[in-house]
């Protein structure tokens, strides 16, 4: 996976909005796509790609995602499985450096 990945990726995510989500989870997945979303960009502009600690936090956020997404509607779905991609694709770029 190379940058190239990640930017159509994030390209795709930044076009939709912001699903409705019934669930007393809203806050903490809100939370979710601001620090996914904060690496990707970090990621983007930095030559130097993720340092461990951003990595180690990306992997935490993709646990959670994965924790809160399995009570919400099918309609939300796909919008918190592409920030789970995203998440998941910046680890696996940083490994394959």
């Amino acid at each position: 996976m190379d940058r190239d990945a990640v930017l159509s990726l994030w390209e795709s995510h930044k076009e939709e909005r912001w699903p409705r989500v019934e669930s007393q989870h809203e806050g903490p997945l809100m939370t979710l796509d601001t620090v996914i979303s904060g690496c990707v960009v970090y990621f983007l502009d930095s030559p130097e790609g993720l340092d461990t600690q951003r990595i180690r936090i990306l992997k935490d956020c993709v646990a959670d995602l994965d924790n809160l997404t399995s009570e919400l509607d099918e309609d939300c779905g796909s919008y918190f499985q592409r920030l789970r991609q995203l998440g998941a694709l910046l680890i696996t770029t940083h490994h394959a450096i």
